[in-house]
């Protein structure tokens, strides 16, 4: 990766919409933030890079949303398919096709989010089913290390429940803690940065606290039905986006 002035500022400027959405919204949207990144260094560079920033945004995360703001019942049911699905990740990263899982990824998404707007985009709350929350965790695991994408699965079995905007969003960068915490030590043995990469990390660290902060103040002006139609809408970029880099991998 060369090492610019506009490669600096770009990967800032990602970082800095990842964290915004950690402060708004507590995580599992940073997909957005990485077509950013792909500008100015190829996808595995990328990876390398949030890897360990992603511990710094989420352990700076967690001065806004506390322990009071998690949902344990949920975040026990979910951590232990996240686990096991970034070990799977991890262990099919040189072999799975990526592609294939973005479009399949973006294709349940989509169709999750037409399904809430058939429905008049009302959040219908429904029970928790522990099964539910098992598969939704493992698949959040798989794609958050194979693509940073496990926002979609996560949120497909949170936002039904219909939690308290709060809590939605610190169960949400709860999860994410430790799933980032978990898959660091894959994506550094698959990518070692070197040189340059650690430079723009460094960088990259300045964007943190500003970002996590006004994405959290954002979080406090929205009312819990702007928030869930954000997630919604989010859900449907990240989407999009992950169906993009599906398919147009497989035309190149």
């Amino acid at each position: 990766m060369e090492l610019t002035v506009t490669t600096v500022l770009i990967a800032f400027a990602g970082v800095f919409l990842i964290c915004f959405m950690k402060g708004a919204f507590g995580g599992g949207f940073s997909i957005v933030g990485i077509p950013l990144l792909s500008l100015v260094m190829d996808p595995v560079t990328a990876g390398g890079l949030l890897a360990p920033l992603f511990i710094a945004m989420d352990l700076f995360a967690l001065r806004y949303w506390k322990p009071s703001t998690w949902s344990k019942p949920d975040l026990v049911l979910l951590l232990p398919g996240l686990v096991i699905g970034i070990g799977l990740g991890y262990l099919l990263f040189r072999v799975m096709d990526h592609r294939a899982v973005a479009i399949m990824m973006a294709i349940v998404t989509l169709i999750f989010v037409g399904l809430w707007l058939a429905a008049g985009s009302e959040v219908k709350v429904r029970p928790r089913s522990p099964p539910k929350a098992v598969a939704c965790g493992f698949a959040s695991g798989v794609t958050t290390m194979v693509a940073h994408s496990g926002g979609p699965p996560l949120a497909m079995y949170l936002l039904p429940l219909g939690l308290s905007k709060e809590v939605y969003a610190g169960t949400t960068s709860m999860f994410f803690t430790i799933g980032n915490a978990t898959k660091a030590v894959p994506w550094l043995l698959l990518v070692r940065p070197a040189g340059n990469v650690w430079i723009v990390m460094a960088a990259c660290l300045l964007a943190i606290p500003a970002g996590v902060w006004l994405g959290w103040r954002l979080h406090g002006r929205l009312d819990q039905r702007q928030v869930y139609r954000a997630c919604y809408g989010l859900l449907m970029v990240t989407a999009l986006k992950l169906l993009w880099d599906g398919v147009s991998g497989y035309l190149a």
